[in-house]
């Protein structure tokens, strides 16, 4: 059996299906885990959601911020919230609800053993343990009977930073965007560690005084290895106790997979169809 970890797909699913094929994906014995991002901006994203939650235990799928935005505009209805994206096949589909709740029903996080699967990273704060703690109070207001209020009120980049005080959707909101949108921290004097959400490129587009989130000093969740996605400008990035995989399928880079047991790597190239039409 082998665990194959699988950077954001965003509805490339002919990329899937050909990285799946080199991996020689056997459902029957092996695992996907999937660092979120299944839809958007991709052309398939609705043969994405029909194939991956076929899969059943056999894939492993945490939620990230394209996600979200799929299950908001789907349960807001409101047009003015869309941004340029490519899911009308999915709001029109006949299956539409039965995709949707299975989506909603995913969890912000996944800890198992030495490993934490998350689509963005976690605040320096955390332990591990503490950050599947806090993904279940997402995931009880996301999978509960009023969670339409909790889409309505989720979107928003404030507050940044992280207290134990804070209550209600500060709170929720503060866990979704560091577990979902996060890329750079900067040490704040009032707050301590503050996300930084303006800065969208590698390495060098760090705002002044800021950090990438995994090289903060003193971040708790070390201990483990985080399995990632989000930030396609970072591109594949592998450490001791990190494994980055966003490579920017639908900009025109690959769909990568890693399989845990070894840390093999296994890459295809986008395909021309698949390159979002904004990266034009």
């Amino acid at each position: 059996m082998a665990t194959y970890a699988i950077g954001d797909i965003q509805g490339c699913f002919a990329s899937l299906r050909r990285l799946l094929a080199r991996c020689a994906f056997d459902p029957q014995k092996d695992r996907l885990w999937l660092v979120g991002d299944l839809v958007n901006r991709g052309p398939d994203s609705l043969s994405t959601l029909r194939y991956v939650r076929s899969l059943g235990d056999a894939a492993i799928t945490v939620l990230g911020n394209h996600d979200l935005y799929l299950l908001m505009i789907a349960e807001t209805g409101d047009p003015s919230l869309r941004r340029r994206d490519t899911l009308q096949a999915v709001l029109d589909a006949p299956d539409r609800a039965t995709l949707l709740n299975w989506l909603r029903q995913r969890p912000l996080c996944h800890v198992e053993g030495e490993y934490c699967l998350v689509h963005a990273g976690l605040m320096p704060q955390w332990r591990v343990k503490k950050a599947r703690e806090l993904a279940a109070e997402v995931e009880a207001h996301l999978q509960g009977a009023r969670y339409p209020d909790f889409l309505a009120n989720l979107w928003g980049s404030k507050p940044a930073h992280w207290s134990g005080k804070l209550r209600g959707m500060e709170r929720l909101r503060v866990i979704v965007n560091a577990m979902t949108r996060m890329r750079f921290c900067r040490l704040h004097e009032k707050n301590g560690f503050e996300m930084e959400f303006s800065a969208r490129g590698g390495l060098d587009s760090a705002p002044p005084g800021s950090l990438p989130w995994f090289d903060l000093p003193g971040r708790r969740s070390a201990d483990h290895v985080l399995i990632t996605g989000h930030w396609s400008a970072l591109g594949l990035y592998r450490l001791p106790n990190l494994l980055a995989l966003d490579t920017g399928c639908l900009w025109g880079g690959q769909l990568t997979a890693v399989r845990l047991e070894d840390r093999a790597l296994f890459q295809v190239e986008s395909s021309p169809e698949e390159r979002c039409a904004m990266a034009e």
